[in-house]
């Protein structure tokens, strides 16, 4: 894959027909992501525009398609009506001002080159929260789909009100929202390739409202001011500053995940490869310009990206010349959408919540694993009904524990302790030999693959048994790397074992493996011969090793043998002697007459 992102108008053909496809698609979504998130189909318009032009720009994927999607217009949403209920005078602004911020903090992420490790957490999790999100989505989209205004109070506000809701909605935008769904699901292959969906139901349910509805009461998007947007000067509060940047936490992350698992889609289609770092500071930038227009915050968006790398775009061209199409309607053309029937935008955002739902593996993630099963569910109902930091943080932090135990238990198998001539660990002939010689006094210590701190306690638990041995192997010429954890347990085998009196060996202590024993100071411990390249070199001298202890023991006992022997004999001698110093035996003094 080639690493590229540059502008050129070789491909100027494939990329203004790119552009001009997206932007076709930008459009209704931009409508329906704005009216959806209470900032107004206007806001819509503008951080398509922003978010679009900017990433494209300064990013670093050159044919992602940058807009509002919908992760980042549920969250949005969420932070206009927090916003809007702790200060009604200045909440819009501040929410705009979460949206700046949200960009900072992207931009943060990509000096810090984070891009990389953004996208690096179990899928169980990733499907869970979009999913969750696709979910919101469809839930806050049933009020304007059957009539009605938000009822607010979020996802649990708009469920309890869904009894009132049914009971009272308006038939007329119901037909219309209905409309508008089957278009975009019954839409023809033959007829998606020149039209998308999407605008094919913009258009047929606003024709419809205004041929056979015209009378009826059906609530409209109403006039879109022209022209450029009023600069938004961020506003803080005190007492919602915490807030304000969890939330932009928040829309940062979201927007740095939406646009990198869509730049890795992009580079499938393409055979490139994008920079993870400067595209989400090319987000940030796109997010911070958004904010100040009074824009929705923006990610790479699937969609209009594929359709846009379909229709033969390959260079930023295509993102830039998207965006202006799309001025031109922010300019000139707001009095064309104003009797977009909100039912149909609805329409439109509801379908984009079942798109965003992973029904795919909702289906079939109980048949793979219950653990992966059980957090996917949960990060996906921690999404609907708690919220979007807990859900991801808690999803992390069980999914990390468990594949922790899990890489713990294969660390743990990979630490082997032999001390008989079997074993898939011992496969030269030589050094089955040397092990049968040492006659079960030498323990080989095996340990294979990276060791980290899930070895750690395979390691110490050998401590228990050193004082069986004389002589301890600790081959670590499969370990490519070592931890701090692991090192700290082979240091406490290492110094039990000269306290048990058994000689230590230790096999493959090169490179980093070396520096690392060495910050512990292990080496200093374990004699320059002792430490050998090979692990037949080590059963030598540990089978000399235990020989020469075998034969001083030997040789020791033999010498207190003697020396007992030599005890008895000198006795012996003693006692003949005092009795021919006395002149007579004890025979001869019994058999002597008495007087």
């Amino acid at each position: 894959m080639q690493i590229t992102n540059k502008i050129h108008f070789r491909n100027l053909r494939g990329d203004i027909f790119g552009g001009v496809t997206a932007a076709i698609i930008s459009l209704p979504m931009a409508l329906a992501f704005g009216v959806a998130s209470g900032a107004g189909a206007q806001a819509g318009l503008y951080g398509a525009f922003c978010v679009g032009f900017f990433a494209s720009l300064f990013g670093g994927t050159p044919t992602l398609i940058s807009e509002p999607t919908g992760p980042m217009t549920v969250v949005m949403t969420a932070v206009v009506t927090t916003m809007i209920a702790a200060n009604p005078e200045n909440g819009m602004a501040m929410a705009f001002t979460v949206v700046m911020m949200a960009g900072v903090f992207q931009i943060l992420f990509g000096v810090l080159r984070l891009g990389k490790y953004v996208t690096l957490m179990p899928y169980t999790v990733i499907s869970g929260f979009m999913s969750g999100i696709g979910f919101i989505l469809i839930i806050l989209q049933i009020p304007p789909f059957l009539g009605h205004d938000s009822p607010g109070g979020g996802v649990v506000g708009t469920i309890s009100s869904f009894p009132e809701l049914f009971n009272t909605l308006n038939p007329v935008e119901v037909i219309l929202g209905v409309l508008t769904v089957a278009v975009i699901f019954f839409t023809p292959n033959q007829v998606k390739q020149w039209v998308p969906p999407q605008l094919a139901a913009l258009v047929i349910g606003t024709v419809v409202s205004l041929i056979f509805f015209a009378n009826a009461d059906i609530r409209i998007i109403g006039e879109i001011p022209m022209g450029l947007p009023e600069l938004q000067i961020p506003a803080f509060s005190p007492e919602q500053l915490q807030q304000m940047i969890l939330d932009a936490v928040v829309l940062g992350m979201l927007g740095c995940i939406d646009s990198l698992l869509t730049s890795v889609i992009a580079d499938s289609l393409t055979q490139t490869q994008h920079n993870s770092d400067k595209e989400i500071i090319g987000q940030g930038i796109g997010n911070i310009m958004s904010g100040l227009a009074g824009g929705l915050p923006g990610a790479g968006a699937t969609m209009g990206t594929v359709v846009n790398i379909q229709t033969g775009a390959r260079t930023a061209v295509s993102g830039l010349t998207r965006s202006l199409i799309l001025l031109v309607v922010i300019l000139w053309a707001g009095a064309l959408t104003k009797n977009i029937p909100l039912a149909v935008l609805a329409g439109i955002a509801l379908k984009v919540g079942i798109d965003i739902v992973d029904w795919k593996f909702l289906k079939r993630a109980h048949k793979l694993s219950l653990k992966a099963a059980a957090i996917m569910y949960g990060v996906l109902l921690l999404t609907v009904f708690v919220d979007l930091i807990v859900a991801v943080g808690v999803g992390v932090f069980v999914a990390n524990i468990l594949t922790i135990k899990r890489l713990a238990d294969i660390q743990a198998e990979q630490v082997k302790a032999i001390d008989v001539p079997t074993g898939e660990v011992l496969e030269n002939d030589e050094a089955k030999q040397l092990l049968k010689q040492a006659e079960g006094k030498a323990l080989l210590l095996h340990l294979g693959g990276p060791m980290s701190f899930g070895a750690a306690k395979a390691v110490t638990q050998r401590q228990s048994i050193l004082n069986n041995y004389k002589a301890l192997i600790i081959d670590l010429s499969d370990v490519p790397m070592l931890g701090v954890t692991a090192t700290l347990g082979l240091e406490k085998v290492v110094d039990s074992a000269y306290n048990n009196s058994v000689e230590v060996f230790i096999v493959g202590d090169d490179g980093k493996i070396k520096q690392r024993l060495q910050q512990f100071n292990i080496l200093d411990r374990v004699p320059y011969q002792n430490r050998v390249a090979t692990r037949v070199e080590a059963l030598r001298l540990a089978v000399a090793k235990i020989k020469g202890y075998t034969d001083e023991v030997e040789a020791t006992e033999e010498a207190m043998a003697s020396s007992a022997v030599s005890s008895t004999e000198t006795s012996e001698n003693s006692s003949e002697m005092s009795t021919t110093a006395n002149g007579t035996s004890s025979s001869e003094k019994s058999s002597a007459p008495l007087p």
